[in-house]
């Protein structure tokens, strides 16, 4: 028996500029399976900012992760990068 789970995953979003960068690491990182958080302001506009948000863990959430990130008034415009593995259990 085995699971696949997701170690690495970067995401192109768009965030409010008044949403602060800070607490959406935070809030990120606080999910269960994430244990470090990247994010890179890439552009900036009038209103928004186009950010770089890299997450790594040994088993990330992806659910959790885009529902923490729309909470904060930001959205996922696209998925650039996915590492995933497989544990294998034995029986």
């Amino acid at each position: 028996m085995s699971k696949i789970s997701i170690r690495r995953l970067v995401l192109d979003t768009l965030k409010p500029r008044e949403a602060p960068l800070i607490e959406l690491s935070k809030a990120l990182c606080e999910v269960a399976g994430i244990e470090e958080v990247d994010t890179v302001v890439i552009e900036v506009d009038a209103r928004t900012e186009t950010v770089k948000i890299t997450i790594r863990g040994p088993d990330i959430n992806y659910d959790e992760a885009a529902k923490i990130i729309n909470d904060h008034g930001a959205v996922i415009r696209s998925v650039d990068e996915v590492n995933v593995y497989k544990l294998t259990k034995s029986k």
